[in-house]
Protein backbone atom coordinates (compact mmCIF):
# COMPACT_ATOMS: atom_id res chain seq x y z
CA UNK A 1 0.00 0.00 0.00
CA UNK A 2 3.03 2.25 0.85
CA UNK A 3 4.46 1.87 -2.08
CA UNK A 4 1.31 2.61 -4.10
CA UNK A 5 0.75 5.80 -3.02
CA UNK A 6 4.50 6.33 -3.77
CA UNK A 7 3.69 5.66 -7.37
CA UNK A 8 0.79 7.92 -7.59
CA UNK A 9 2.32 10.56 -5.71
CA UNK A 10 5.01 10.69 -8.60
CA UNK A 11 2.77 9.71 -11.47
CA UNK A 12 1.13 13.13 -10.32
CA UNK A 13 4.49 15.15 -10.18
CA UNK A 14 5.79 13.47 -13.88
CA UNK A 15 2.28 14.48 -15.32
CA UNK A 16 2.81 18.28 -14.06
CA UNK A 17 5.63 18.97 -16.02
CA UNK A 18 4.33 21.77 -17.96
CA UNK A 19 2.60 24.90 -18.23
CA UNK A 20 -1.01 25.23 -18.50
CA UNK A 21 -2.89 27.08 -21.07
CA UNK A 22 -4.29 29.25 -18.32
CA UNK A 23 -0.84 30.14 -16.56
CA UNK A 24 0.84 31.03 -20.54
CA UNK A 25 -2.49 33.17 -21.08
CA UNK A 26 -1.83 34.87 -17.75
CA UNK A 27 1.84 35.68 -18.53
CA UNK A 28 1.12 37.11 -21.96
CA UNK A 29 -1.98 39.37 -20.55
CA UNK A 30 0.73 41.10 -18.29
CA UNK A 31 2.89 41.17 -20.84
CA UNK A 32 0.75 42.58 -23.40
CA UNK A 33 -0.59 45.58 -19.73
CA UNK A 34 3.16 46.29 -19.64
CA UNK A 35 3.68 47.02 -23.01
CA UNK A 36 0.56 48.98 -23.50
CA UNK A 37 2.30 50.88 -20.06
CA UNK A 38 5.17 51.64 -21.58
CA UNK A 39 3.84 53.02 -25.01
CA UNK A 40 1.79 55.17 -22.91
CA UNK A 41 5.12 56.96 -21.24
CA UNK A 42 7.04 56.41 -24.25
CA UNK A 43 5.73 58.63 -26.99
CA UNK A 44 5.30 61.81 -25.68
CA UNK A 45 9.15 61.15 -25.26
CA UNK A 46 9.36 60.07 -28.97
CA UNK A 47 7.58 63.62 -29.91
CA UNK A 48 9.86 65.15 -27.79
CA UNK A 49 12.52 63.66 -29.47
CA UNK A 50 11.63 64.32 -33.08
CA UNK A 51 11.17 68.42 -31.98
CA UNK A 52 14.37 68.57 -30.52
CA UNK A 53 16.14 66.78 -33.89
CA UNK A 54 13.81 69.33 -35.83
CA UNK A 55 15.56 72.35 -33.52
CA UNK A 56 18.71 71.11 -34.04
CA UNK A 57 18.41 70.68 -38.04
CA UNK A 58 16.88 74.52 -38.53
CA UNK A 59 20.02 75.43 -36.72
CA UNK A 60 22.55 73.66 -38.99
CA UNK A 61 20.20 74.72 -41.94
CA UNK A 62 20.51 78.73 -40.32
CA UNK A 63 24.05 78.09 -40.58
CA UNK A 64 24.01 76.72 -44.23
CA UNK A 65 21.58 79.91 -44.91
CA UNK A 66 24.01 82.51 -43.65
CA UNK A 67 26.84 80.87 -45.44
CA UNK A 68 24.89 81.16 -48.65
CA UNK A 69 24.33 84.90 -48.08
CA UNK A 70 27.60 85.51 -47.39
CA UNK A 71 28.59 84.05 -50.52
CA UNK A 72 25.76 85.47 -52.60
CA UNK A 73 25.00 88.80 -50.89
CA UNK A 74 21.44 87.00 -50.80
CA UNK A 75 19.51 84.48 -49.16
CA UNK A 76 18.22 81.70 -51.21
CA UNK A 77 14.57 81.21 -52.43
CA UNK A 78 14.24 78.21 -50.62
CA UNK A 79 16.27 75.87 -48.56
CA UNK A 80 16.37 73.16 -51.64
CA UNK A 81 18.02 75.60 -53.92
CA UNK A 82 20.96 74.48 -50.75
CA UNK A 83 21.02 71.45 -52.16
CA UNK A 84 21.86 71.88 -55.38
CA UNK A 85 25.11 72.34 -57.31
CA UNK A 86 26.47 76.05 -56.57
CA UNK A 87 29.12 77.69 -59.40
CA UNK A 88 30.50 79.98 -56.14
CA UNK A 89 30.55 77.09 -54.16
CA UNK A 90 32.93 75.10 -56.28
CA UNK A 91 30.21 73.09 -57.53
CA UNK A 92 29.11 71.70 -54.25
CA UNK A 93 25.74 71.94 -52.87
CA UNK A 94 25.95 73.53 -49.63
CA UNK A 95 23.39 70.71 -47.57
CA UNK A 96 21.97 67.25 -48.88
CA UNK A 97 19.04 66.55 -50.08
CA UNK A 98 17.91 64.81 -47.09
CA UNK A 99 19.09 67.43 -44.95
CA UNK A 100 16.24 69.72 -46.47
CA UNK A 101 13.42 67.93 -44.99
CA UNK A 102 12.35 67.61 -40.94
CA UNK A 103 11.90 64.46 -39.28
CA UNK A 104 8.59 63.92 -40.43
CA UNK A 105 9.19 64.16 -44.14
CA UNK A 106 8.53 68.24 -44.84
CA UNK A 107 10.63 70.64 -46.27
CA UNK A 108 12.25 73.57 -44.06
CA UNK A 109 11.36 77.04 -45.27
CA UNK A 110 12.78 80.00 -44.83
CA UNK A 111 12.24 83.54 -43.76
CA UNK A 112 15.07 86.14 -45.02
CA UNK A 113 12.96 88.99 -42.59
CA UNK A 114 14.08 87.10 -39.65
CA UNK A 115 11.44 88.50 -38.13
CA UNK A 116 11.80 85.75 -34.81
CA UNK A 117 15.70 86.13 -34.82
CA UNK A 118 15.18 90.06 -34.55
CA UNK A 119 16.08 90.65 -37.51
CA UNK A 120 19.24 89.75 -37.02
CA UNK A 121 19.44 86.58 -39.46
CA UNK A 122 17.01 84.88 -41.73
CA UNK A 123 14.12 82.43 -40.15
CA UNK A 124 14.79 78.68 -41.07
CA UNK A 125 11.54 76.72 -39.40
CA UNK A 126 9.10 73.87 -40.22
CA UNK A 127 5.73 73.54 -38.74
CA UNK A 128 3.93 70.26 -37.39
CA UNK A 129 0.93 69.65 -35.47
CA UNK A 130 0.32 73.48 -35.70
CA UNK A 131 3.68 74.11 -33.62
CA UNK A 132 6.54 75.89 -35.35
CA UNK A 133 10.13 74.38 -35.31
CA UNK A 134 12.93 76.35 -36.27
CA UNK A 135 16.12 78.50 -35.36
CA UNK A 136 14.41 81.02 -32.84
CA UNK A 137 13.66 80.52 -29.58
CA UNK A 138 10.12 78.87 -29.02
CA UNK A 139 7.05 80.89 -28.44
Amino acid sequence: MIYRNTTARSARRARRSAFTLLEILIVVAIIVILAGVGVVYLMPQLTKSEEKLAKAKAESLSQAVEAYYIEHKEYPASVEALAQQDPANGNKPWITEEGTKDPWGQPYQIDPSGQRNGGGKADVFTTHEGKTIGNFQQQ
